[in-house]
């Protein structure tokens, strides 16, 4: 299973942008979706979530600038990014739980899988 991310660059405060997270692979189901950030220096920060049924839960700061939702089949994940804030600055990295099976009998296991991550620069 993979998960690649897309939409990241350079943006003027205040502006917007989009991030995409596709993923593709064998699975059964993806349950959770989520974005997280890494800004230099710092550690990585849960941005948002949304859960398979869609509901979605914002961390403070971003709360009222960004929403997150999921394509209609539920495979793909997006960030709409509004208002955007040189503190917004980070490497963007989609991240999901994701079923998948492991036998012809049908038994399932639980993965954590990352993408590779996408930059967002906000400008002055």
């Amino acid at each position: 299973v993979q998960l690649v991310e897309s939409g990241g660059g350079l943006v003027q405060s205040g502006g917007s942008l989009r991030l995409s997270c596709a993923a593709s692979g064998s699975f059964r189901s993806i349950n959770a979706m989520n974005w997280y950030r890494q800004a230099p220096g710092k550690g990585r920060e849960l941005v948002a979530s949304i859960t398979s049924g869609g509901s979605p839960n914002y961390a403070v700061s971003v709360k009222g600038r960004f929403i997150i939702s999921r394509g209609n089949a539920g495979n793909t994940l997006y960030l709409q990014m509004n208002s955007l804030k040189p503190e917004d600055t980070a490497v963007y990295y989609c991240n999901a739980g994701v079923t998948v099976v492991t036998n012809i009998e049908g038994a399932t296991r639980d993965l954590e899988v990352w993408g590779q991550g996408t930059l967002v620069t906000v400008s002055l």
